[in-house]
């Protein structure tokens, strides 16, 4: 904060999209899904961080916010878009006008995490959940992440959706998934 008090509207534009371009969209748009394991404080940019994963995993005691306004600033890394999407408007809002903390029961509720596990469980689930995804095609789900993006970034998901399901028929995954199905065994990606 200390940083950017003194900066210029253009110096804090920059700002925001050097943090866009080289991590928060990267990770948002990255061929392999991540997952965020948030366990304590997770504010302002630290929940921005978490929200351009893919999937979102809390601890009990974590507390989420994004606290800009309290500062005269609106999150810059994506945070007024994607808490949008994940808790709706209102929410958002309510969040973001209060400028206050809440906690990961609440977070679930609202749909900003997708579970919540105890602190020295948190890890583990979130291992477990990664361990889950490798045994998918990862051609696949960088398909969906596409599709996905596409419908929340303003671009047309449905279209997106028809090119990249169509794309799949000319991948060696889809070869391999539909063979291993056929033949009554796990497909090996």
């Amino acid at each position: 904060i200390a940083e950017f008090a003194g900066y210029s509207p253009e110096e804090g534009k920059a700002l925001a999209q050097r943090g866009h371009d080289l991590l928060f969209n990267r990770i948002a748009q990255a061929r392999k899904p991540y997952i965020a394991a948030i366990n304590g404080f997770a504010l302002g940019g630290g929940l921005e961080l978490a929200m351009a994963c893919h999937v979102r995993l809390a601890s009990s005691s974590a507390r989420m916010g994004l606290p800009e306004a309290s500062l005269g600033v609106i999150p810059g890394y994506g945070g007024t878009q994607r808490l949008v999407q994940l808790v709706g408007k209102g929410r958002a809002l309510e969040m973001m006008f209060s400028a206050s903390m809440i906690d990961a029961a609440k977070a679930e509720a609202w749909g900003l995490v997708n579970a919540v596990h105890e602190p020295d469980q948190l890890l583990e689930a979130a291992e477990a959940m990664a361990r889950q995804f490798i045994k998918a095609s990862g051609d696949a789900q960088a398909a969906i992440i596409r599709t996905v993006n596409a419908a929340t970034e303003g671009g047309s998901g449905f279209a997106t959706e028809i090119e990249e399901f169509g794309t799949r028929f000319a991948t060696a995954e889809f070869t391999e998934g539909t063979t291993a199905f056929l033949e009554k065994r796990k497909p090996s990606f």
